[in-house]
């Protein structure tokens, strides 16, 4: 069954979580351009987007909060090696060829795989299964949770069972996601497995359509009543 466009509102509507580090505006500059260095730069922004999972882990030992801050950095420059590599063998492969594309992006992905079960082999070294969890949801946004919380949000009856294969599906893709270079890509990894979860609950028995429209009534009106609140309380 296919499944229209209408039905990944959820995409839009729960895009909040965890996110990349913007490039900033005090960059290390060539004394003799002016320009921006771009390892540098690259360097701070990876060293913010671990620091950001820090910050959720709540390490108490320090020497372990610093292990796991430079594993997280490491994957990331061994995923962008992968990818830059990638993308160089594309660029030398016609436009039409979308055979010989997909077998280089299928090959990267094949290559990528020991280096995530390194990565996770190393990290369950040094954090419990749940923190594992935690740098996961680090670095895919935290999508698992806010894609979660949005179905369970739109399908208010969804049973115990229902439940627990969304949320497999979702952690699956975050697996996926993980390894992926950019912020869209890890988005349309999500985006395929919330079109396989919205196939099952059509196949369970529910109106997408309706629940859809429902759902954004709901939020709605919950907006309007957080303005009448805000709107009646006292100045200060």
């Amino acid at each position: 069954m296919r499944i229209p466009a209408w039905s990944l509102i959820i995409a839009l509507s729960y895009c909040c979580g965890y996110a990349f580090a913007a490039p900033a505006t005090d960059a290390p500059a060539s004394a003799a351009t002016g320009a921006v260095d771009p390892e540098a730069q690259y360097t701070k922004d990876l060293t913010k987007r671990a620091n950001d999972t820090l910050a959720a882990l709540k390490l108490d030992d320090t020497a372990k909060a610093d292990r796991v801050r430079e594993l997280i950095i490491a994957q990331y420059r061994a995923l962008r090696a992968q990818h830059d590599a990638r993308d160089a063998k594309l660029k030398e492969i016609a436009k039409d060829d979308k055979a010989q594309a997909d077998k280089v992006r299928t090959d990267t992905d094949t290559a990528i795989m020991p280096l995530h079960d390194a990565f996770l082999a190393k990290l369950s070294a040094e954090l419990t299964p749940e923190q594992v969890e935690t740098v996961k949801d680090g670095m895919t946004m935290g999508k698992v949770k806010n894609d979660y919380n949005a179905f369970c949000d739109q399908f208010l009856d969804l049973t115990d069972a229902q439940k627990g294969y969304i949320l497999t599906q979702l952690k699956e893709a975050r697996e996926i996601a993980m390894d992926k270079g950019s912020a869209k890509e890890k988005h349309d990894v999500f985006g395929k497995y919330r079109g396989r979860i919205n196939n099952y609950l059509a196949k369970e028995g529910y109106d997408l359509k309706k629940a859809s429209a429902e759902w954004a009534a709901r939020r709605k009106a919950r907006e309007s009543q957080a303005k009448q609140a805000a709107a009646t309380q006292p100045a200060h």
